[in-house]
């Protein structure tokens, strides 16, 4: 297995690093010829974590956080190559696991050393922690945002879950029904050993446990509800750090944990002594310290690409770029309306549009190449399935408003459709939707824009699917992150793609296709990243065929930092440098 997924690297493809930073790696000496051991690490926020607890966060900068604090058993290698940082390794396991023959049984052997930092003093991680972790995301107050990949994969889960549900939300209910009712596909025949029988194989099961939602928790987590402030000022830490304070939209403090053996952790080299993250910091002020020292990192902010242009202007090499997986932005093409007779139901209209945006534009407008990527599929850069192609091909990805014209003719609308676009009214959006509006209207639409707070975007646009049936849009933009690295093609399809009945938040239509269904499930029993990288460009050619999205751009995450920081390197799940492994000038 471990030599499987060490060749998924020649499947990912290499995609360049754009700028030109000369970050040193730390060696194994715990210090390099700049950095040294100790001091703080101070980080800005514009906002706060979403959680504190593993089970429950699923925005992606707090990954970072608790790369710091909690450990799963898999993790990914801090390093520059951006095809070496998404092959997954042992973590809290010793090594990659042996799937059996039948591709459903895993094992995990727990690392030598590996220790809690509780309140009576470290005490030995143990493999029943990994299924109270597990159990701990169906909790009947708060269910992780990432229960969906586990609860029917795992045997006895959904089960399990289907029971807790009618559990009492109360901390002393819920650790009573944890403590006395075991899901059957999680067994650990000693302390060292956890045998995780699986409902069907599944290729990318190893990814899945990468995430923070699979850390393992301790037995001080359920005296608490999931994530509340008794929860976070009591955490238990397994990682090299542990929280000392956490002030809301203010402060977030993290100090040493004494229980964290180096000798246990291979991905870790923990430099700093403490790491500061203060919030509510806007992106001008965020960069003006950075550049000053009085700063090192940045959280959820990113240089803006006027920044940009500055630092490249003077050819700063603490800027840098990286790919994340994820396409933004895309546009969703509403086939539930009755708007215009129904006219998006006809698939040559939705294949005028997909001929008539003119993506090059969006791709200037969002910073230029060192920036984005043109992209024309559901996969980014970086996900296993991902492969260039162009299923509606236009000259330059410019468009071609002719075609789209003829389409739309062909469709029994030679003077043009008018439709309703939101946009999110925050950052580049506005000039976004601006770019959008313009290429459209060259192939014959007519596009009326209409500004929506971000806060109401998703949350009360997008997501309410009764906006969707009673035409309050036509066609709207939308990104997509996958919520792992590497193989993790299942965490876009199946959120976005899918439809059992049972309605997903970000499948904005109740979109469902047979098709791509049949080859995702054929793609999850692969027994290489080469057949399972195929199978995915299927699902991606089989959902763009039906041209309900309409995809534009990949962007590239940007970072900085201070010139204090020494060895930024960057840290595929956060998609920023790793806080465990950067140090400080001397």
């Amino acid at each position: 297995m471990t030599k499987l997924f060490k060749s998924a690297i020649a499947i990912v493809g290499t995609v360049a690093i754009l700028s030109t930073a000369a970050c040193s790696t730390p060696g194994d000496g715990g210090t390099d010829s700049q950095g040294a051991t100790g001091g703080t690490l101070k980080v800005l926020a514009n906002g706060d974590v979403d959680h504190l607890d593993p089970q429950l966060t699923a925005y992606v900068p707090v990954a970072g956080v608790m790369h710091a604090i909690s450990r799963s058993l898999i993790g990914y290698p801090t390093v520059e190559d951006p095809d070496a940082r998404i092959v997954p390794e042992g973590d809290l396991a010793a090594a990659l696991p042996e799937a059996s023959a039948d591709g459903l049984t895993y094992t995990f052997t727990l690392r030598d050393g590996v220790s809690w930092g509780a309140p009576d003093g470290a005490r030995p991680l143990v493999a029943n922690d990994f299924e109270r972790g597990i159990k701990r995301l169906c909790n009947p107050l708060m269910s992780g945002a990432m229960l969906g990949y586990f609860q029917f994969l795992i045997e006895g889960m959904d089960t399990f879950c289907t029971g807790f549900a009618d559990v009492a939300p109360d901390a002393a209910s819920m650790k009573d029904y944890i403590e006395n009712n075991d899901i059957s596909g999680i067994e650990s025949p000693d302390e060292k050993t956890i045998v995780v029988t699986l409902t069907e194989p599944a290729s990318d099961f190893i990814y899945m446990v990468s995430l923070d939602a699979a850390a393992p928790a301790p037995i001080e987590a359920l005296d608490y509800l999931p994530d509340s402030p008794e929860y976070r000022a009591n955490f238990v830490a397994s990682g090299p750090y542990t929280v000392e304070s956490h002030s809301p939209d203010a402060l977030l403090v993290l100090k040493r944990n004494d229980a964290w053996s180096a000798d246990s952790d291979t991905l870790r080299k923990a430099y700093v002594d403490r790491i500061e993250m203060t919030m509510g910091v806007e992106g001008d002020s965020a960069m003006q310290q950075l550049q000053a020292g009085s700063a090192d990192l940045l959280f959820d902010i990113q240089p803006s690409p006027a920044n940009i242009q500055q630092l490249k202007a003077v050819n700063d090499t603490k800027l840098s770029t990286m790919p994340n997986g994820g396409v933004d932005q895309f546009m969703w093409i509403n086939t539930k309306t009755s708007n215009n007779g129904g006219a998006l139901q006809d698939i040559r209209v939705r294949q005028a549009l997909q001929y008539a945006v003119d993506k090059a534009a969006v791709i200037q407008t969002m910073g230029g190449e060192e920036l984005a990527a043109v992209n024309n599929g559901i996969f980014g850069p970086g996900i296993v399935g991902y492969l260039p192609y162009e299923p509606y091909p236009t000259t330059g990805s410019k468009g071609d408003p002719e075609k789209a014209k003829a389409l739309l003719a062909e469709a029994g609308y030679p003077n043009g459709l008018t439709l309703k676009f939101p946009y999110r009214n925050l950052g580049l959006q506005p000039d976004i939707a601006q770019t959008v509006q313009s290429s459209l209207e060259k192939a014959g639409f007519t596009i009326e824009l209409t500004p929506v707070p971000p806060t109401d975007y998703y949350a009360n646009l997008m997501t309410n699917h009764d906006n969707a049936v009673n035409g309050v849009w036509d066609i709207a933009l939308v990104g997509w992150s996958p919520d792992w690295q590497g193989g993790a093609a299942r965490s876009v399809f199946q959120p976005q793609f899918t439809f059992n009945g049972t309605p997903q938040a970000y499948n904005y239509l109740d979109y469902n296709n047979d098709e791509a269904n049949e080859y995702a499930k054929q793609a999850l029993l692969a027994t290489s990243p080469e057949e399972a990288a195929a199978l995915w460009h299927k699902v991606d050619e089989s959902v763009l065929a039906d041209a309900v999205i309409l995809p534009i751009a990949s962007r590239l995450k940007a970072n900085y930092h201070s010139d204090r920081v020494v060895g930024f390197t960057p840290y595929a799940l956060s998609q920023n440098g790793d806080w465990t492994n950067v140090q400080l000038k001397k």
